[in-house]
């Protein structure tokens, strides 16, 4: 079984990387974004005092260029993958063989898993280059917050591929919960900015909890228990929802 289940993750992260529009918004498009405007705006180099003294480019915005990156695989690629597979037919092929919904959803987390590693890693180390982007400074509590986001993010895109009936559904199903989600992340208002009422909405989503938790990390503070455990919840319920929901044809 274990066998079976690398090959099916292998075959899964081929396809993977001969999407290059997956590849270019997922890795190379946060990491350009990252370098342009943390390179041209002198505002994001310069020390902020209510940052503790910190550049917004070290934590919050290297942040949110993170959390773009596997919210764009979690909401766009990745479901848009498994609803072609169920157009063209290959799920109704693969419901004729051993291979289990949960094992075909697993490889694809797994798979997506790896490439938001790679991405973030990418990040994290061009911006330390080029910028000085200091690494994070609590390493397994980010970690920790990214795992969990990570996982949390894609159950939800899981989850999305499950119910949506073909691709033209998913892909504006995607985008309609990308950007409100990313607005509530602090992407374009940053969520020391927002009211009250609304920055408490955002500590329960999956990309304010995600987005908080990835800028207090990589400031060197432990994430708050309310956003890890925001977290995991929307990690145990999207997953155990998708795979319950989940059609092959």
């Amino acid at each position: 079984m274990t066998k079976a289940f690398g090959k099916l993750a292998a075959v899964e992260a081929r396809l993977f990387l001969r999407e290059p529009a997956a590849v270019f918004f997922v890795v190379v498009l946060p990491v350009g974004l990252l370098l342009a405007l943390g390179s041209t705006i002198p505002g994001f180099r310069d020390a902020d005092p209510s940052l503790g003294g910190q550049r917004f480019v070290d934590a919050p915005f290297t942040g949110m260029m993170i959390l773009l990156s596997i919210v764009t695989l979690a909401l766009s690629a990745l479901p848009s993958a498994l609803v072609l597979y169920r157009e063209r037919g290959v799920l109704r092929r693969m419901s004729t063989t051993p291979v289990r919904p949960a094992s075909l959803l697993s490889a694809q987390l797994l798979v997506n898993v790896a490439a938001s590693v790679v991405a973030t890693a990418l990040t994290l180390g061009v911006g330390h280059l080029v910028l000085g982007v200091p690494l994070p400074k609590a390493p397994w509590a980010f970690a920790m917050v990214f795992v969990l986001g990570s996982v949390a993010m894609l159950a939800l895109g899981l989850l999305l591929a499950s119910v949506a009936p073909n691709s033209r559904v998913v892909q504006g199903a995607g985008a309609a919960l990308m950007f409100p989600l990313l607005f509530l992340a602090g992407m374009w208002l940053p969520r020391a900015l927002m009211p009250e009422v609304l920055r408490r909405i955002s500590d329960f989503t999956p990309t304010g909890a995600f987005g908080q938790g990835l800028v207090d990390a990589l400031g060197g503070h432990a994430p708050q228990p309310l956003h890890l455990a925001v977290l995991a919840g929307w990690a145990l319920a999207a997953g155990l929802a998708a795979a319950r929901l989940f059609r092959w044809h």
